[in-house]
């Protein structure tokens, strides 16, 4: 990682929305590796909190119950902070489906509280995490993440130069390998427990990023954002055969049950649809979607380019992670730890 991006880090106040989830607690982590001077958690679970207060004993931790539908608590969990990383959502893709009004509370109007309590407290930088299900979204979870994404790329709409600062900013990418709710996790799970896993078709493609990667890409992105901008990194990808193929070399026998795609699930995922590529850009090892291209700057993004892609930037025509190199991520991500 670049020296500079401890340095630009260095003494902020940092609040995360949903803190307490899988991507909170490594985000926090890492920023109190950097030496930052505060991080607060903002989130509605209690439990989480304090399991989460007890492994990490640091004071730069502060810990503020509440919900983003709540936007009088949002600006006072807000006071005096710099950056905010907004990752607070409903996920679940099949419980979205047959609870839409509630995702759509929490992932619109609460991403809309979180861009006026950050507009009301002045913030520097207000980071949005989204997925690849926002683009093209089949299901209403990646609907409300579109939602998200728009309201955050367009929030400079609302800002006053003489008295606001803000630069609202989108991040973009699959699901991270080993995250709460993720599929390895949840295969490794059955088979200790001697349960087939359950398929839902062999050719299904997901992007692949560790959580590692994810933490590199989304302050690496913080760091240099200008505002408005959609930042999506490069990606390989995996097969769900490959997946299988490398669980059984290293459990053995494993069996399996196909269930069949569910409702609102795509064979395929993509994060940046042919519409998009009109504004895409290749910077370092990201993309960037840029509202026109007179913000292709290279005052901001030095050796900007251009993208190549001539189709959507999909899972299924992005090179594919090997086997062996899954079996070397499920180790190096503890995954087979975890399980045991």
């Amino acid at each position: 990682m670049p020296l500079i991006i401890p340095i630009m880090l260095k003494g902020k106040k940092i609040l995360i929305t949903g803190g307490t989830g899988s991507l909170g607690q490594a985000l926090t982590k890492r920023l109190l590796d950097l030496d930052v001077d505060t991080v607060r958690i903002f989130s509605r679970n209690e439990n989480k909190q304090i399991e989460m207060e007890s492994k990490l004993h640091d004071d730069r931790l502060r810990f503020f119950i509440g919900d983003v539908r709540d936007f009088n608590r949002l600006t006072r969990a807000l006071e005096d902070i710099d950056i905010v990383f907004h990752a607070a959502a409903l996920k679940h893709v099949p419980k979205i489906e047959y609870n839409p009004f509630e995702a759509i509370k929490t992932n619109v109007i609460g991403s809309q509280n979180v861009i006026d309590a950050c507009l009301h407290e002045n913030i520097e930088k207000a980071v949005c995490v989204g997925t690849d299900k926002a683009v093209s979204p089949l299901n209403t979870y990646g609907a409300t993440k579109l939602l998200m994404e728009k309201l955050f790329v367009t929030a400079s709409n609302y800002l006053r130069k003489d008295r606001h600062r803000t630069k609202f900013i989108a991040l973009r990418y699959g699901n991270v390998l080993g995250s709460s709710g993720s599929v390895i996790p949840k295969f490794i799970e059955k088979i200790k427990a001697k349960e087939k896993i359950p398929i839902t078709d062999l050719h299904m493609t997901r992007f692949s990023i560790t959580m590692d990667e994810a933490l590199d890409f989304i302050i690496k992105s913080t760091i240099a954002a200008n505002g408005s901008e959609i930042f999506v990194p490069k990606l390989h990808a995996y097969s769900l055969d490959d997946v299988k193929q490398a669980l059984i070399e290293l459990f053995g026998d494993v069996k399996d049950e196909v269930i069949g795609i569910r409702s609102g699930e795509k064979l395929h995922e993509i994060l940046i649809n042919a519409d998009e590529l009109r504004y895409t850009w290749e910077w370092q090892n990201n993309y960037v979607i840029l509202k026109s291209e007179e913000f292709a700057n290279e005052k901001y993004y030095p050796n900007i380019i251009k993208t190549k892609f001539s189709d959507s930037y999909s899972s299924n025509n992005v090179e594919k992670i090997s086997k062996n190199e899954l079996k070397k991520i499920i180790s190096s991500e503890f995954l087979l730890k975890k399980s045991s």
